[in-house]
C-alpha cells in the first residue's frame, strides 16, 4: 500500500488523518514542520505528500518548491492541504508543482477516497490506450511511462497529463485558458504563470525533441510534428 507523508502542525487534525489513512491501509508518517517533512522525505521516500500550506517554520509552498528542486523527490505526488479556499491560493500551489489541492474543512472519508484517486492517477493505468509516438517521443499511457530516444524520462503526474493532452491534439494550438481549465481544473478567468512554468519544465524534459513543443505567442502552446511540415 502507498506510503503517505502527512505534514501539518495541527496535532489533532494530523492524528485524525493519520488514524484514518492507516485504517484504510496506507502506510503513514507525520511531520509538523517543513524541515521535518523534508528530512522525512529524504529518509523514506513517500508515494504522496499531504502538505499543509501554513507551517510554523516555512510555508507549504516553500516545502513543495524544495521537493521539486531535489532530484530524489521532484516526482513525488504533492497534495496541498489548507484552510484557504481562494482560487489564487490553489494556483500558487500549482505554480510550484503541487499535483492537487484539498481545502479545509473536509470529510476525512472523502479525503481518503480523494488520495486513492490521486495515487491511481499518478500510477500506471491498465487501459488499452496505444502509446503516443512522435519522432523520438513515446508516451505510453497504459504503463504511464515516457521515453525520449528510447530512454525513459520521469514526469510528474501533472506533466504527464499536460503532455498527453497536447499530444492528443498534435498540431492544434491550445490556449492557456483552455489548458488551465482542462488539465488543471481551474477557472480560465484568472491570469497566471502556471502554464508557462510547467511548459518550460516539460520542454526541458523533451530533450532532442524540445522544439516539438511550440509557443504560439499571445495564444498558447501546441505540439508539432516536424514530419508533416
Amino acid at each position: 500500500m502507498a506510503h503517505v507523508l502527512i505534514v501539518d502542525d495541527e496535532r489533532d487534525l494530523a492524528e485524525l488523518i493519520d488514524f484514518n489513512l492507516r485504517a484504510a491501509g496506507f502506510n503513514t508518517r507525520v511531520a509538523s514542520t517543513g524541515e521535518a517533512a523534508l528530512s522525512a522525505a529524504r529518509e523514506q521516500q513517500p508515494d504522496l505528500v499531504l502538505l499543509d500550506l501554513m507551517l510554523p517554520d516555512m510555508s507549504g509552498v516553500d516545502v513543495c518548491r524544495h521537493l521539486r528542486a531535489n532530484k530524489a523527490t521532484r516526482d513525488l505526488l504533492v497534495v496541498m492541504l489548507t484552510a484557504k479556499g481562494e482560487e489564487a491560493d490553489r494556483v500558487h500551489g500549482f505554480e510550484v508543482g503541487a499535483d492537487d489541492y484539498v481545502t479545509k474543512p473536509f470529510s476525512v472519508r472523502e479525503l481518503v477516497l480523494r488520495l486513492k484517486a490521486i495515487l491511481r492517477r499518478g500510477s500506471p493505468t491498465h487501459d488499452e490506450s496505444a502509446p503516443y509516438k512522435l519522432g523520438p517521443l513515446t508516451l505510453d499511457v497504459a504503463s504511464h511511462r515516457f521515453y525520449v530516444d528510447d530512454r525513459e524520462v520521469a514526469l510528474t503526474a501533472l506533466e504527464f497529463r499536460l503532455l498527453e493532452y497536447l499530444l492528443a491534439r498534435t498540431g492544434r494550438v491550445q490556449s492557456r485558458e483552455l489548458l488551465l481549465s482542462e488539465v488543471w481544473g481551474l477557472s480560465s478567468a484568472l491570469e497566471t504563470r502556471t502554464i508557462d512554468t510547467h511548459v518550460m519544465r516539460l520542454r526541458d524534459k523533451l530533450g532532442s525533441a524540445r522544439g516539438f513543443l511550440e509557443t504560439v505567442r499571445g495564444v498558447g502552446y501546441r505540439i508539432v510534428d516536424p514530419a508533416s511540415s
